[in-house]
């Protein structure tokens, strides 16, 4: 399987001291103009069997792509904990039944609809939402023969679900939103957000219906989600579907984020509705029709900063809603925050001319937003480590739990290119391009604590200093995860920068140099022409100016790693 995606470049830099400055902004090339490179399509081979890559679909097939091959190809596709690590297959089979529940028996907990206004009317009629946070709305996507196509054990774990329940003939009835599950509370969140860097007043839950929250065995909530269910208040002029294509991109890499150790939403089942959706997947005037599918999103909360944004942009009473929706926030998902105490003294200086301090302690809202901006930091510091470029980092596609949520047109770097981005719609400017993602993250940030400010929850200095904190926390994770994948003892500023520079001037794989990068032996004695040979099927087609320049790169590397090898080494001596 491959991720592709394609360039852009940056937008603006908030001070000479950017936080992208020191890590990719230097290399970015001058020219903007690139290919797009269509994100994952998706192809059935004669074998029925997944593929998935970057190649256009025949345009006389698109629309007769078999559901039921599908579903044969990934029937057996499940993602089980027991694939990632064989060695416990036994144990892990023989502990799946014990406490498990069924459908029926699952715990749900409406906090959300219990704790928070709602609409006080409940149909999916597109319209302005006032002074709510949600509207209950049934699912109402037309279905067809639904099929179960994909599912996860592992996320079945976090709910006490019975694996077993997958193979009930009722389950994709149920995960399709045709058949309600016992229960379940649906609604569809009302936010707002900036897109593109302007606000765009009411967005909300278009395409996705919750059903609620379960709480499991260890008393942790999580709530279930389709995508795809149906038409909300909030749909505006769409017809609240998805389609397989894209509904296989968000199971897949959502589950892959989690194994790769990134915080994400999760995903329980994917199902086709047995329908078919036209869509116009390039944008260029040229729909068709595919196959639909619902998929089930799992995540501890949806709650993203436009959820605040939309309540503090309509003034008034509505003002009172950003702070419930704060406090709501706080208990359940910031219990740490509501039970600190002035003796654990987290007060600190801002840095300003005039020596403010900023005592979080006396305020939980400035806490809680420091919380968000460093998760936030750490969670982006994680993408740029492995090259995943998120595409649409409106306000209203980021979580406060620091969360990847909403996975649309997104892509891995192939190619190193700072400039590259997955979004079609985003090729003219690039904004949210992968060099851009640091700078957008605190640039969210900006507004998320704009927000609280107008509700009066913090002051300006509580807000500057979440910022700062965003911009330490993504330094130091950014420069220990790079410091991590080159097996350093400490980071280095300059061979780091020129790393990155080698790659993107031979646009060399930014996954497979990592893995090649681990043959290279420490080594000072290994010939000069020899050094390379073990990045000899990454370092393709380059002439003997970019040899030199990399076997001076190396001939450094291999220098930095000893030193930090003897520094270790003479630490544990003695």
């Amino acid at each position: 399987m491959r991720f592709h995606f394609s360039p852009k470049t940056p937008l603006f830099s908030l001070s000479s001291s950017s936080i992208t400055s020191l890590c990719l902004r230097p290399f970015l090339p001058s020219a903007t103009k690139s290919p797009f490179y269509p994100s994952l399509a998706c192809h059935v081979s004669t074998g029925g069997n997944l593929r998935m890559d970057s190649t256009s679909p025949d345009p006389s097939s698109s629309s007769s792509v078999s559901v039921d091959s599908v579903a044969d190809g990934l029937k057996n596709q499940s993602l089980r904990e027991h694939d990632i690590s064989n060695n416990n297959n036994m144990n892990n089979e023989n502990k799946k039944n014990n406490g498990k529940l069924s459908l029926e028996d699952l715990n749900w907990d409406h906090s959300f609809v219990r704790e928070l206004p709602g609409d006080p009317i409940s149909d999916s009629i597109p319209r302005q939402v006032f002074h709510a946070c949600y509207t209950k709305v049934l699912p109402s996507a037309e279905v067809e023969n639904p099929k179960l196509v994909a599912w996860s054990d592992s996320v079945a774990d976090l709910l006490d679900l019975d694996p077993k329940e997958f193979e009930r003939p009722d389950f994709p009835l149920k995960f399709s939103g045709a058949s309600p599950l016992a229960g379940a509370v649906p609604y569809a969140q009302c936010y707002g957000g900036h897109q593109f860097g302007t606000w765009a007043g009411q967005l909300g839950d278009g395409r996705a219906i919750t059903l609620g929250e379960i709480m499991n065995s260890k008393l942790e909530r999580w709530e279930l989600q389709l995508k795809g269910a149906g038409k909300t208040p909030y749909s505006r002029f769409a017809d609240g579907l998805a389609v397989l294509r894209s509904s296989i991109r968000e199971y897949l890499c959502s589950e892959a984020m989690h194994f790769l150790g990134i915080p994400t939403t999760r995903a329980l089942c994917l199902v086709t509705t047995g329908k078919f959706v036209t869509r116009d997947m390039f944008y260029d005037g040229n729909p068709k029709d595919e196959p639909g599918a619902v998929v089930c999103r799992v995540s501890q909360s949806f709650l993203r900063f436009g959820s605040f944004q939309i309540h503090a942009s309509r003034g008034g009473e509505d003002l009172g809603i950003v702070r419930s929706l704060a406090d709501y926030a706080i208990r359940h998902h910031f219990p740490h925050i509501e039970n600190m105490s002035k003796s654990e003294s987290l007060s600190f200086s801002t840095g300003d001319n005039d020596q403010s301090v900023v005592d979080l302690t006396s305020n939980k809202y400035a806490a809680w937003t420091v919380e968000i901006a460093e998760r936030t930091a750490s969670l982006v510091a994680r993408w740029q480590g492995v090259g995943f470029t998120h595409g649409v980092l409106n306000t209203d596609n980021m979580s406060i739990l620091g969360l990847t949520i909403d996975y649309g047109p997104f892509g891995f770097l192939d190619a190193f290119d700072p400039s590259y981005t997955p979004n079609v719609t985003d090729l003219p400017g690039r904004r949210y391009c992968f060099a851009n993602q640091p700078d957008i993250g605190l640039w969210n940030i900006a507004q998320f604590a704009s927000t609280l400010m107008t509700a009066n929850l913090i002051s300006d200095q509580e807000a500057n200093y979440a910022m700062e904190r965003y911009g330490a926390k993504f330094m130091d994770d950014y420069q220990a995860i790079l410091s991590q994948k080159l097996g350093l003892q400490k980071y280095n500023k300059q061979l780091v920068n020129k790393l990155l520079s080698n790659l993107a001037v031979d646009k060399v794989d930014y996954t497979n140099f990592f893995r090649a990068l681990s043959n290279i032996k420490a080594d000072p004695s290994v010939p000069g022409d020899e050094l390379l040979v073990p990045l000899k099927a990454v370092l393709l087609d380059i002439g003997k100016e970019r040899k030199e320049a990399w076997t001076s790169w190396v001939q450094s590397y291999i220098q930095e790693v000893q030193l930090g090898f003897s520094s270790y080494e003479y630490a544990h001596r003695y």
